[in-house]
Order: structure tokens, then C-alpha cells, then sequence
């Protein structure tokens, strides 16, 4: 009997396509996988309902996956609903950020239960967060007076060649209290620090009783460097950042157009 395996999945630009839709093919090989005793974790820079609406397309309830959202900041049992752990923004960060942002005139956004809060600045990757996400933005004059409940993330958005510059700008204003990174090219990443997909892999792996040498990580992003050379098998898909492609163990043949997900299930867990 093959010992049960961690598929941890990267969702933007890994296990959904261009259209943010899991493929019928994916879906099928997923669920093979899940029949096997396979345990199937979502890790992604999306907040917990963005997260969710994929945990439920793919029967993660009753299989038993798990959700590491907000870039692994908070870990959620599906079966249960019970999250295993979170991570929060220090409460005086919060509000400076939203003033940098407004200074260096980027977008600049969090979550709440109410939607995605954000400031006066609207613009269209933020645009794309919301529609990826099902969430509404609310934009404040404001926006750190509007937060009722901790914060687990912040999400900067700035056009990819200003990118590395405001990456540059948080991390010397922020860098010793929290995590700064980017996921796609115009979104810089705003973490309680110490939080990386790698991290929450490696406590989630102790609570289930899995091996390193066990776990799959699939993903396209900068945000998914951790993870990939963390686990026991790195992969990286076929249309990942070359930095990402640079430290896998595998580069799939197919993009996640073309099912690259499901070449990985098919051709490490079900061969």
C-alpha cells in the first residue's frame, strides 16, 4: 500500500486556469487521488472564502483536505470548519501601511467579514482580487477605522515594473514586523512575519502525522518558492515564474491550461 501523500496546491495560475476554473479532467484525477486516502491542501494567497468556494468544488468536506490561506497565515481542517491556526498583522502596523500605500499612491487592501476593505485608491488588480475572491470592495477615506477583527493579511497592488520598487519601500519601512513579498507580478504580499506556505506546510504535516518526503507542492508564483523547495517534491508549473522553475524538482510539460495538475497526479500518485 502506498503511504498517504500531502498534494499541496498552489490555486491562481496551478490547479485553476486562465478562466479560474478546474478543469473536468483535474477534477476527475483529484478525486481518484482523494479515493485513494490522499490528502488534498489548498495553499494560497487568497483570503478563506476565496479558498473555500475551490475546497467545496473539489468535495474537500468530505475527503478531509485542509486550506492554508493568506499565503499559509491561517490553517483550516474542511471536514470540521475548526481552523488549526492563524497568524495576525500587529494592530499599530495595519494603519501605517495603508498610509505608505497612500503616499506612494499604490492600491492597498484587507479582509474582513464584510468584503474587502480598502483605501480611496481603486484599481484594476484590485479589481481582479475581488472577482478571483466573490468579495466586494468597500473603499474608505479611512480604510484601518473600518477593521472590527484581527487582520491576517495586506495586499498591495502596483503595476509589475513599479513592483520590486514598493516590495523595496515596505521592507525598509516594515520589514523587522512583518513579511513582505510578492505573489503575482502587480501584487506585493503583507504577512504577519514568519508566514510563508512553507511554514504552514511544515506545522500542518506534524498535525496530520506526515512525512516531508510525502508532500507535493505544485505551484506558478513567487509565493510558491517556499513550498516547492520545502517539499519532498517540488514542482513548478510549465508557465511558473523562472525563479520558481528554477528551484523544482519538476517542471511539469502542460501549463495550467492544459491540465498540469492532473499530469502531476497522474503521473506521481496514481502510476
Amino acid at each position: 500500500m502506498m503511504r498517504r501523500k500531502i498534494l499541496a496546491l498552489d490555486l491562481d495560475g496551478t490547479l485553476t486556469n486562465s478562466n479560474k476554473d478546474i478543469t473536468p479532467k483535474t477534477k476527475c484525477a483529484i478525486r481518484t487521488m482523494q479515493k485513494l486516502g490522499h490528502l488534498v491542501v489548498l495553499a494560497s494567497g487568497r483570503p478563506t472564502p476565496g479558498v473555500s468556494a475551490v475546497a467545496n468544488a473539489l468535495n474537500l468536506k468530505k475527503y478531509g483536505g485542509y486550506m492554508l490561506s493568506y499565503n499559509g497565515g491561517k490553517c483550516t481542517n474542511c471536514r470540521t470548519g475548526e481552523v488549526l491556526y492563524q497568524e495576525t498583522m500587529p494592530e499599530d502596523v495595519v494603519p501605517r501601511i495603508f498610509a505608505l500605500a497612500q503616499e506612494l499612491d499604490i492600491g492597498m487592501m484587507t479582509y474582513q467579514q464584510q468584503g474587502i476593505i480598502a483605501g480611496d485608491k481603486v484599481d484594476a488588480y484590485m479589481q481582479i482580487e475581488a472577482d478571483i475572491n466573490g468579495l466586494e470592495i468597500r473603499s474608505y477615506p479611512n480604510p484601518a477605522m473600518q477593521l472590527k477583527t484581527p487582520v491576517n493579511k495586506c495586499l498591495g497592488t502596483a503595476a509589475p515594473e513599479r513592483a520590486p520598487e514598493i516590495v523595496q519601500r515596505f521592507s525598509e519601512a516594515f520589514g523587522d514586523q512583518i513579511g513582505v513579498g510578492r505573489s503575482e507580478p502587480f501584487f506585493i504580499e503583507l504577512t504577519p512575519m514568519g508566514v510563508d506556505k512553507a511554514t504552514s506546510l511544515e506545522r500542518l504535516r506534524h498535525l496530520v502525522g506526515c512525512k516531508r518526503e510525502d508532500i507535493i507542492a505544485c505551484g506558478d508564483g513567487f509565493n510558491d518558492q517556499s513550498m516547492i523547495q520545502y517539499a519532498g517534491l517540488g514542482v513548478a508549473m510549465a508557465n511558473a515564474q523562472e525563479v520558481v522553475k528554477e528551484v523544482a524538482d519538476y517542471v511539469t510539460k502542460n501549463t495550467n491550461d492544459e491540465d498540469g495538475v492532473a499530469e502531476v497526479i497522474e503521473k506521481f500518485l496514481l502510476a
